[in-house]
């Protein structure tokens, strides 16, 4: 089940927490992404140096493939790794929809 998250409340817990709600974050959407069938491996890798750069393509690569359903994970990889404050937002907006889909 996809949970709706307050985008604003998201960044302002990361801040709050110096980054580990953030590191939480990423592990709770990384398990509503392989619920909608996505391959991300364990979200250990997160704290494993140069593993959490191959994390973050599979992660983009599930999130462009089920939630944003344009195939760009490539390019969605290139954008969280060069620009990962955007990263939150604009999952968590997309997500959201799908939250907003299952409660209808």
């Amino acid at each position: 089940m996809i949970k709706n998250r307050n985008i604003v409340a998201v960044y302002l817990l990361t801040i709050f927490t110096l980054g580990i709600y953030s590191i939480y974050w990423q592990v709770k959407t990384k398990e509503e992404i392989k619920s909608l069938g996505a391959d991300i491996p364990t979200a250990w890798l997160l704290i494993v140096p140069i593993a959490n750069i191959y994390w973050l393509y599979k992660y983009a690569e599930g999130y462009s493939s089920y939630v944003k359903k344009d195939n760009n994970g490539i390019l969605w990889f290139i954008v969280f790794w060069l620009i990962p404050i955007i990263m939150p937002a604009i999952v968590q907006s997309d997500l959201n929809k799908f939250a907003g889909k299952e409660t209808n």
